[in-house]
């Protein structure tokens, strides 16, 4: 058995929809459906991260523990190694960042990114991937597209379609389906300690810079990810109102009583 931590990191500024933590969805904070998620993942300890006062109070209501950051930091992985660093967790502890914004985001996959991280030793990240199937989004810059060598470990992810079907794109339309040679990155990552407090170390690499993935610079200075399939089909996480309003939809369909 696979024992791994989850922190749930939250920021109350976001550009498209701001105060995102605290949206209610179906009577609750949406950071309030994070946090039952990841509690049903069967995770040792789940703790949220924020820099914000408020995210903390709504955290208290509903008995979350809570973990203050810096508000310096420019990703959800550098606020994981504050937290690791602050919690003291051992280097080789498994610590799954999932977003506060993925309120039916399955148990069943943040159990899998932290089993699949233990079963690869040679791995200091575990992140998941699903079958493209829509040609819109192969090529849409806002899927995150990646290659992975014959063992499963990431080449590399890209927003742009990889690999490039030389001979087809630009003439035929490409054929996708569940058996096609492309995949789209799933953001949910597992990370071993160790890892997470050297990362902070390094800095940005040109390719990261380019392509605004932070993954990029794990793969820059030779750390090695491994790929899994998603187990199950992930939900959508919330960007937008519309996102509110569906996921709102959801989550009352299958509300007890309902």
């Amino acid at each position: 058995m696979t024992h791994f931590k989850v922190v749930i990191p939250a920021r109350y500024a976001a550009t498209r929809l701001p105060g995102k933590p605290l949206r209610m969805l179906a009577g609750k904070p949406m950071i309030q459906h994070v946090f039952e998620r990841a509690m049903e993942s069967g995770a040792d300890e789940v703790l949220i991260a924020t820099d914000d006062e408020r995210i903390r109070d709504a955290a208290a209501q509903f008995g979350a523990k809570v973990c203050m950051t810096s508000p310096q930091h420019r990703s959800g992985t550098e606020r994981l190694s504050e937290v690791a660093s602050r919690q003291e967790y051992a280097a080789d502890s498994i610590v799954v960042n999932l977003q506060g914004d993925e309120p039916l985001l399955q148990p069943a996959l943040i159990r899998q990114v932290a089993d699949d991280l233990a079963a690869h030793p040679q791995a200091s990240i575990a992140t998941l991937c699903a079958p493209l199937t829509q040609v819109a989004h192969l090529f849409d810059p806002n899927v995150v597209k990646l290659v992975m060598d014959g063992a499963g470990f990431a080449l590399y992810f890209s927003r742009a379609p990889i690999p490039w079907d030389r001979e087809r794109f630009g003439s035929t339309p490409p054929l996708l389906g569940a058996n096609s040679n492309y995949f789209r990155h799933i953001g949910l990552y597992a990370y071993r300690c160790g890892f997470l407090r050297e990362y902070v170390d390094r800095p940005p690499c040109r390719m990261e810079q380019l392509e605004s993935l932070e993954q990029l610079r794990a793969l820059w200075y030779g750390y090695r990810i491994h790929v899994a399939h998603a187990g199950v089909e992930p939900e959508a996480g919330v960007d937008t109102e519309e996102d509110l309003m569906r996921v709102e939809g959801v989550l009352r369909d299958k509300a007890p009583g309902v």
